[in-house]
């Protein structure tokens, strides 16, 4: 077995989530990928993704078609992605593939849901989103530490905190504040019953606050856009399409 559950299912139980992508919101662990149709189903199964080549073979990899990983000697998370925007304002760090590329510095090449299982793998229960109502309370969890690996123009490794790429636009300065795992949080769809985790919409890591964060700062940072704090820390940020492995761990105590 090869991840050890920090709750109180059984290992069994997260390595035949981790595997399959057979879930329920009860259960600790989220969807690495879908289930097969039933073989009596009326409608073909959708062509499930193309796996993608494993560029870390020494580490656990959790999905065949997701890039994220685990360093059990290290208690660290890897994620794939890579540069999306290196200069303008930023409401996100990073973001799922293909949804807030627009206003995030890093995509992963994973589901938030996968990352969310591998930080439990590594011993890390989540807080509490974001709330604004009746006040703002912000959101509550274990630090998680942000760093990037990449290779420059001259094939030389690079790495970096997620911080030295973050600069708060009032102050020039960059960002200081550790991330917390809040743990996002899910929505059921009233037509169908089926229930979503929100991070999955893009919102894995936020340097403004949403309800939907799997990481977010604890300290108040409006989403809006004329109010928006952070921006990418330009000529710091690696040109865009620069691969990067995103690697997540415990901020010791």
């Amino acid at each position: 077995m090869f991840l050890a559950c920090p709750r109180s299912c059984c290992t069994a139980a997260v390595l035949l989530v981790a595997l399959t992508g057979v879930w329920s919101p009860r259960a600790v662990l989220v969807a690495a990928e879908p289930p097969a149709a039933p073989a009596d189903a009326e409608a073909p199964a959708p062509p499930r993704p193309a796996a993608r080549p494993d560029r870390h073979p020494e580490l656990k990899r959790l999905s065949r078609t997701e890039e994220v990983w685990i360093d059990k000697a290290r208690k660290e998370v890897v994620v794939g992605g890579k540069i999306v925007l290196d200069r303008g304002p930023i409401e996100v760090f990073a973001c799922v593939e293909k949804t807030k590329e627009h206003e995030a510095i890093v995509a992963t090449r994973s589901t938030a849901r996968l990352i969310h299982a591998a930080l439990l793998a590594i011993g890390l229960d989540p807080g509490s989103p974001v709330a604004f109502d009746p006040e703002y309370l912000p959101p509550k969890g274990p630090r998680v530490s942000v760093r990037l690996r990449w290779k420059d123009a001259a094939g030389k490794e690079q790495q970096a905190r997620a911080q030295d790429w973050i600069r708060n636009a009032q102050t020039g300065k960059q960002l200081e504040a550790d991330w917390v795992f809040a743990g996002s949080s899910f929505w059921r769809d009233p037509n169908d019953g089926v229930e979503y985790y929100q991070a999955d919409g893009g919102d894995v890591i936020c340097v403004s606050n949403f309800p939907t964060a799997l990481l977010d700062l604890p300290l108040q940072s409006s989403q809006a856009n004329a109010e928006l704090l952070f921006e990418a820390f330009a000529g710091r940020v690696p040109p865009r399409d620069t691969e990067v492995d995103l690697i997540l761990s415990a901020v010791p105590e």
